[in-house]
């Protein structure tokens, strides 16, 4: 969570080796596919048949991704995204057989990075996995502290506070607050924070509007007339300082 308390994702990525994903899934038959594609895009593959398998593997191995299957028997793929966010941001895709809103919601508020939902194209999943790969790879840092709006994000620790308040902040709620504030005054186009928050190309801009509404909550004294997450109208949003 970005309150802290996660260690960092060693992963592989930077070490000239071929990333490496664990795909856990209880559908040997749909991994198979899965693994198939991804190898043949250069990916080292691991298989764990369910939750409690995958979760004990992926904090055991640190895998460079993992692909999670959300409808599992006895740990669903909720429970297991939630648990690993306790320890580690390795990068998480979520496979689901559920088209509705409030289930991909759930994942990415959960600290998922993206979603796929079945029946899928293994292509698609692998462009998908090759994106949070993208997203995920080591960058410039932003600074130590950043503050405006009564906000203050360490992010050397992921902690936000309010005033004298520490916020309980979802990743991509984070990674949002992290984005404006380190471009004040600049208007984003929802499509830009898509790409720049998620790693999504393509994909439903609703997302956007959904977790900036959130961080609205938590950030301003009133979320209906927010002064600082402004909306710019035909355009996105803006932070005013």
């Amino acid at each position: 969570m970005a309150n802290g308390g996660a260690i960092g994702h060693r992963g592989h990525m930077d070490s000239g080796a071929d990333p490496r994903v664990l795909v856990v899934d209880d559908d040997p038959a749909l991994a198979e596919v899965v693994a198939r594609y991804l190898r043949r895009d250069g990916f080292d593959v691991d298989y764990a048949p369910d939750g409690p398998t995958g979760l004990e593997r992926a904090l055991t191995t640190l895998p460079d991704l993992v692909v999670l299957d959300l409808m599992m028997p006895g740990m669903d793929g909720f429970e297991v995204c939630r648990r690993l966010r306790q320890s580690t941001a390795v990068p998480v895709v979520m496979l689901t057989a559920r088209g509705e809103e409030t289930d991909r919601i759930a994942g990415l508020d959960l600290g998922a990075d993206d979603y796929v939902t079945k029946p899928f194209s293994p292509g698609e999943l692998a462009a998908r996995v090759r994106a949070v790969l993208r997203r995920a790879s080591p960058a410039a840092p932003p600074p130590a502290v950043l503050t405006g709006g009564g906000v203050a994000v360490d992010t050397r620790a992921h902690r936000v506070r309010r005033g004298a308040a520490l916020l309980d902040l979802t990743t991509k709620e984070y990674d949002l607050l992290v984005c404006f504030l380190t471009h004040p005054g600049r208007a984003f186009r929802r499509e830009e924070l898509l790409e720049t928050v998620w790693g999504w190309r393509i994909g439903d801009t609703s997302t956007v509007t959904v977790h900036v509404r959130r961080l609205r909550e938590k950030i301003e004294d009133d979320a209906s007339a927010p002064r600082h997450l402004t909306t710019v109208r035909g355009v996105g949003y803006r932070w005013e300082p």
